[in-house]
């Protein structure tokens, strides 16, 4: 073989390779749109998996961000919705260019990479992007295909106060946790009762019970309670156990990530909800998308709320535990549209705890606290707390 026999050999060979690899890289297939003018969610479809890094964090006006990986393709670019109103697809070298133009001041709530799965078959690239306050109005853009914003069963208008739905937790033929000398129904109930007298002194609130009286009422029915009632609050009240009786404190408890993937299936599979919350039912990988942006926004304003009442809970110096943020799959917090929280009180297995559980006074006082976070919660959103969002995972809790 001559040296420049050769040497055209080695340049086919690279060539080929070259072409093989951008063919494996994969290409962007089309960009999606979700979401209003305070938080959009943006799907970039792809071909293949991409790694993700921002270039522009949307301070300048635009959203840019590199996707290791994927080639542009056939250079998408269109109009946006939301708080985007313009995109661009270019290439760059060995990666894409995603540019979004953005209709007023946002940034960058998350991002992340969704592989195939739940009837979708290609991945997904997704960034959600957030207003910042005080921004200008969004320059009005147009709404995605056949994708309606999802909302609540009875969305309440705005000039009606917040409504709180309080649940009692267990009840009837279920006592709960038991102490010394009561059980988890005897307390939760009058607490429940509590609260709502509480919260019905300020005046500016709407509450509902999903049990005023000792009976059992099923899980997947406190929740159906607080959504047809439009809730913008649910609490659950609830006492823990423990195999060591010098535990004790109360914690709260916020959906978990994996309860969060729960919801929407179960969304997506039972048609009442899905009617309830105007998924457009014609695209499940639309349905999911405008499903999960719901979700992240519950989620978000619970957590939001848990540290203001823990933070409440410890002013008023109450015991917490060290872990007093955690989060769990219970059922009663799977609404995807309803803020929840449940709140331990306390451990009936501890004597000082059930003592301070089953007093009328200091029952009531720790109610005030809890009425008193939910003012501030509602009346001062963005007022910071003090108390660190320290997270667990547990198992579930009737």
């Amino acid at each position: 073989m001559t040296a420049v026999a050769f040497v055209v050999i080695c340049v086919v060979l690279l060539t080929a390779g070259r072409g093989l690899a951008s063919a494996a890289a994969g290409e962007v297939l089309g960009v999606r749109f979700g979401g209003d003018g305070e938080r959009t969610r943006v799907v970039v479809d792809l071909e293949r998996t991409a790694r993700g890094s921002v270039i522009e964090d949307g301070t300048t006006g635009r959203v840019t961000l590199a996707l290791a990986g994927v080639a542009s393709g056939r250079g998408l670019n269109g109009a946006g919705s939301g708080l985007v109103s313009g995109y661009r697809i270019a290439g760059a070298t060995g990666a894409s260019r995603v540019h979004l133009d953005l209709a007023k001041t946002a940034e960058i709530e998350r991002r992340f990479l969704l592989p195939p799965g739940d009837g979708v078959r290609h991945y997904r690239y997704v960034i959600d992007l957030k207003a910042k306050s005080g921004a200008a109005p969004a320059v009005a853009a147009p709404a995605p295909r056949n994708a309606p914003a999802p909302a609540p069963r009875r969305a309440a208008p705005r000039n009606e106060r917040p409504l709180i739905v309080i649940d009692a937790g267990h009840g009837g033929h279920d006592p709960g946790t038991r102490g010394a000398n009561a059980t988890e129904r005897q307390v939760t109930l009058p607490a429940a009762q509590a609260l709502k007298a509480e919260l019905e002194r300020l005046g500016r609130y709407r509450v509902v019970l999903t049990r005023n009286t000792d009976v059992y009422v099923t899980r997947p029915r406190r929740v159906q309670i607080a959504r047809e009632a439009g809730a913008d609050l649910f609490i659950s009240l609830h006492a823990d156990s423990s195999p060591d009786p010098a535990t004790r404190g109360a914690s709260v408890y916020t959906l978990s990530e994996q309860g969060a993937t729960r919801a929407v299936r179960q969304v997506l599979r039972e048609g009442d909800w899905a009617r309830d919350m105007r998924l457009p039912g014609r695209d499940p990988s639309v349905d999911r998308i405008l499903l999960d942006m719901t979700q992240r926004a519950t989620q978000n304003r619970s957590a939001q709320f848990a540290r203001v009442l823990l933070s409440h809970l410890e002013a008023d110096d109450r015991a917490l535990l060290r872990r007093s943020h955690r989060d769990a799959g219970f059922e009663v917090l799977l609404a995807p549209d309803v803020p929840a929280v449940l709140l331990e009180m306390g451990f009936m297995t501890n004597a000082d705890d059930e003592r301070a559980l089953t007093d009328e006074r200091s029952r009531r006082r720790m109610m005030r606290a809890v009425a008193q976070s939910i003012d501030r919660y509602f009346t001062q959103p963005e007022t910071p707390t003090m108390v660190a969002d320290a997270r667990t995972t547990a198992r579930g809790r009737p």
